[in-house]
């Protein structure tokens, strides 16, 4: 199994939720977030004074799904959260250990 971790603009989130269901994900997380990484954050002006914003929003999904589905869910997030913009965001794919569905008691595959 694997725990996909995407980070998105937050505009991109109904489009890449929808590519997902269309993949065959059932379920995800999804967080609200910021950060930085090659946008490095801007200045804006308010109220007449400039300030910098150093931390951009961003939405988190997590995503657990059986190794056999992890390519395609991948390359599902990043065709629908590509704007080809600078902050596009990233994807992480890690190893899930162990998965348990608290309502029914499943695990691992049987529990995505």
């Amino acid at each position: 199994m694997k725990l996909i971790i995407a980070a998105i603009k937050p505009f991109k989130l109904e489009e890449v939720r929808e590519a997902l269901t269309a993949v065959g994900v059932r379920g995800m997380m999804v967080t609200e977030i910021k950060g930085f990484g090659s946008q490095s954050g801007h200045t804006e002006i308010y109220r007449g004074a400039e300030y910098a914003v150093n931390f951009v929003p961003k939405v988190r999904l997590e995503i657990g799904v059986s190794d056999a589905m992890a390519d395609q869910v991948v390359d599902a997030i990043s065709k629908a959260a590509r704007t080809d913009k600078i902050g596009d965001g990233k994807i992480f794919v890690l190893e899930l250990a162990h998965a348990l569905r608290v309502r029914t008691g499943e695990t691992d595959d049987d529990a995505l």
